[in-house]
């Protein structure tokens, strides 16, 4: 027996066209390379997107055509969100931030036909044009930089074509949920980049589950400024979500300083932002000089969140940090740390330690930790550790043209992530390190992401990562990369006095080396393969010096 439904497909059109209707009237505001803020509104991006429609048509470009983006976090880049995919093409988010070689490769991969570039970008991206195969056009969007834009035939102006054609009329429309709708590719810390295609049925899907109270509970009350960048995992979402729900929209664009910031935050009452643990490093010395009131959730994923940071933002401003997990292969957002019934009556102390953690799976999101050796599950203990695996319906079956499958995919299609995590009685994920990261010393498993957490609750630090050194006896050792704040001095005795309290013995490092800031990879991540390089040459001997050799 079948249910008698209508059978609807679940496309990004159906934001779209909520959006258009029912938001017109809901601001989006941008900030410019100039220093300057813009407002418009949804009505104003959604007859953005209505001439874009028209424009690809008049350009040429094809029906399954993959429209590249080069940009930052502006109203034109979320007209692109829905132009491309509400016209049957495929939105592909160009990591700004990646090596020039790798730039090269994704656009090339991914056949992007057309590509769209702020014009701050444009140093970056037009020294690659030549090589950029695939690319018929190249679209600049003018955001307040003074940078030339080139006098070549292929290179065509954003608002000259919005003027030059009319808006698409009618409905936009996708038959097929299953269609590609964006594809974005990892940040390649292992040979070249992978491509992530999202369907539109997972794209709708996700931003439905972000309404969740359990997840962001985002509401049409809500102003969400999007720090994680438009160019990476669609930033987290949170426009598709933004849309569907009739959020305000406050668009960061390319100065990502924190006080420009923070000022955003305050000046437009933000109540929903998100980005990755340095964004929140570096706006923490400025809390107590804004109003912040209007926040009500800081999110921060992509690496753990120091326990002393969002303590920091707990005590400044009342609102901690909240982990969020995920990564490209997810969509990315996977679990989310928020309270629960059971966490009742903890103190703050118990209450930061717990959202510390990664949190539950989101809605429709299967996750299991799983011994890497035999494949069985471990138990749910807190203690026993293993490689998280994803199953749902935003997560990636795949890889776009790609025969990495067998170590990415289980036998069953779940996906191996590559972190290691324990899992609490209530499911609740802390991931303890990535499977390349952690540091095996004599046959135990040392966790790099608590070393580092500790090591940067000291007052005196402003980053650490940990990486692990070859030794003579125990096989590997913990090297600390420390940063101290700037205007303070310490020494290693004291960082390792520090820790001695908070870890086991034989977790200590065995050697603390101080470091001018930590490697970033583009994301924003800490870049432990460029530390690993740095220091190929530093050996650990039992009994014996420690250096470079």
């Amino acid at each position: 027996m079948l249910g008698l439904m209508q059978n609807r497909a679940l496309v990004l059109p159906n934001i779209f066209h909520r959006a258009e209707r029912y938001f017109g009237h809901k601001p989006v505001v941008t900030a410019t390379a100039g220093d300057t803020v813009s407002t418009s509104t949804i009505a104003d991006v959604c007859g953005q997107v209505r001439r874009l429609a028209t424009a690809l048509d008049a350009l040429g470009i094809g029906d399954d055509a993959r429209v590249g983006t080069f940009c930052w976090n502006t109203e034109q880049h979320l007209a692109l969100y829905f132009a491309a995919p509400c016209t049957g093409r495929v939105l592909h988010t160009v990591n700004i931030r990646l090596f020039t070689e790798q730039i090269v490769f994704v656009v090339n991969h991914a056949r992007d036909e057309i590509m769209f570039v702020d014009r701050s970008l444009l140093p970056v991206l037009w020294p690659l044009a030549e090589k950029l195969s695939t690319v018929k056009y190249f679209v600049v969007i003018d955001d307040g930089s003074a940078d030339s834009v080139p006098d070549d035939s292929r290179v065509l102006r954003y608002e000259q074509l919005l003027s030059d054609n009319e808006p698409y009329e009618g409905e936009f429309d996708v038959r097929d949920e299953n269609t590609a709708a964006a594809m974005c590719y990892t940040s390649g810390t292992t040979g070249n980049p992978k491509g992530v295609v999202y369907s539109h049925r997972s794209t709708v899907l996700q931003a439905l589950a972000t309404l969740a109270a359990d997840v962001l509970g985002l509401s049409e009350r809500d102003v969400v400024m999007p720090i994680v960048p438009m160019f990476h995992v669609n930033s987290w979402g949170l426009p598709y979500a933004a849309l569907l729900t009739g959020s305000g929209l406050v668009l960061p664009g390319p100065n990502m300083t924190p006080k420009a910031l923070v000022t955003l935050l305050a000046d437009h009452k933000v109540t929903v932002t998100a980005g990755v643990p340095t964004i929140w490093m570096g706006i923490a010395p400025l809390l107590g000089d804004y109003d912040l009131s209007g926040l009500r959730i800081i999110l921060s994923g992509g690496s753990a969140v120091p326990t002393a940071l969002s303590q920091r933002y707990l005590r400044a401003i009342g609102v901690p940090i909240t982990q969020i997990w995920g990564m490209t292969e997810t969509s990315p957002v996977a679990t989310l740390c928020t309270p629960r019934t059971h966490h009742e009556g903890l103190s703050e102390d118990e209450r930061l330690r717990v959202q510390a953690r990664q949190g539950p799976p989101v809605p429709l999101v299967q996750l299991r930790v799983c011994d890497p050796a035999t494949g069985a599950e471990v138990p749910w203990d807190n203690s026993s550790t293993g490689e998280v695996q994803a199953a749902g319906p935003w997560i990636a079956s795949a890889y776009y043209e790609s025969t990495d499958h067998e170590t990415s995919f289980t036998d069953d299609g779940w996906l191996r992530t590559g972190d290691v995590a324990v899992c609490d009685e209530y499911g609740s994920v802390l991931l303890v390190d990535r499977t390349k990261d952690l540091v095996k010393s004599g046959g135990e498993w040392i966790s790099s992401v608590h070393l580092e957490n500790e090591i940067m609750a000291h007052p005196k630090v402003s980053e650490a990562a940990v990486i692990a050194i070859p030794h003579e006896r125990w096989v590997e050792r913990p090297l600390a990369c420390v940063v101290v704040k700037a205007g303070e001095s310490l020494t290693a005795e004291e960082v390792i006095e520090h820790l001695e309290p908070r870890v086991a013995k034989w977790w200590l490092p065995e050697a603390v080396e101080f470091i001018d800031a930590v490697p970033k990879t583009s994301v924003g991540k800490f870049s432990k393969k460029t530390l690993r390089a740095q220091f190929e040459n530093y050996r650990l001997a039992e009994g014996g010096s420690s250096g470079m050799q």
